[in-house]
């Protein structure tokens, strides 16, 4: 039977909702799985995300107490929503899962390395010898997570100025008109999510603003295409 998107609609409403259970049941079990693995490999995972922390720490400190399912769950949505998309449709679909995931990694990888690091030798730097830092293990890995999380979605601006210039919302010469508000909101940013320090600043607010940068060349890229894609414009 044919696939494409104009028969895929007429199927039953029944059909779809069968392979929605189908789809939704395979993810369900997927993360069923990865939360077995995970629980198995749970010290290691912690040991992992708060190295950063750990690493800081006091010889007399000590983290206390207090109180991997991702691809195949995409796999089942693109698998349940792709029959309904234009083959162009599908190809537009995948190269922006690439790129938000390439984005959203090399954002959590910044962080992890760069920003992480930073920001908890500033706060340990307050414990002293009658203070003895001792953090706990629920607050610490809430923040890891928290700021990986956050530099992982700053990460995504160069890929929304591209789709904000396919789209026709801005353009690469509004956006230039604009770089030194640019430069003012990623100190801000950087004075938010960093210790008050200049080193820690400049190494979070120079690669924001690089993001910036980038986010102007392929706005440019996005707006050519859309150019491109207009009646009577020559090829």
């Amino acid at each position: 039977m044919s696939t494409n998107a104009g028969e895929e609609i007429r199927q039953p409403l029944t059909e779809h909702l069968d392979e929605l259970r189908r789809r939704l049941v395979r993810a369900l079990i997927a993360l069923g799985i990865g939360t077995a693995l995970c629980y198995n490999f749970a010290e290691r995972i912690y040991a992992a995300l708060l190295s950063p922390l750990t690493a800081n720490l006091p010889a007399a400190s000590h983290l206390i107490f207090t109180e991997l399912a991702s691809p195949v769950i995409f796999y089942q949505a693109w698998r349940f929503v792709s029959p309904g998309l234009y083959m162009k449709e599908r190809k537009l679909f995948l190269v922006f899962a690439a790129w938000s995931t390439f984005g959203f990694l090399a954002g959590m990888a910044f962080a992890y390395f760069v920003a992480v690091p930073a920001i908890l030798s500033f706060f340990l730097s307050f414990g002293r010898s009658v203070v003895v830092p001792m953090p706990s293990m629920r607050d610490s890995l809430s923040l890891v997570l928290r700021l990986l999380f956050i530099f992982g979605v700053m990460f995504e601006l160069p890929l929304a100025l591209f789709l904000a210039g396919r789209g026709g919302i801005l353009t690469p010469e509004f956006l230039r008109k604009w770089r030194k508000g640019a430069v003012l909101g990623a100190l801000v940013l950087a004075m938010v999510l960093t210790p008050p320090d200049a080193v820690s600043q400049i190494m979070v607010a120079l690669p924001l603003y690089a993001l910036f940068e980038i986010g102007i060349v392929l706005c440019a890229v996005g707006a050519r295409r859309r150019t491109s894609k207009l009646p009577g414009t020559p090829a």
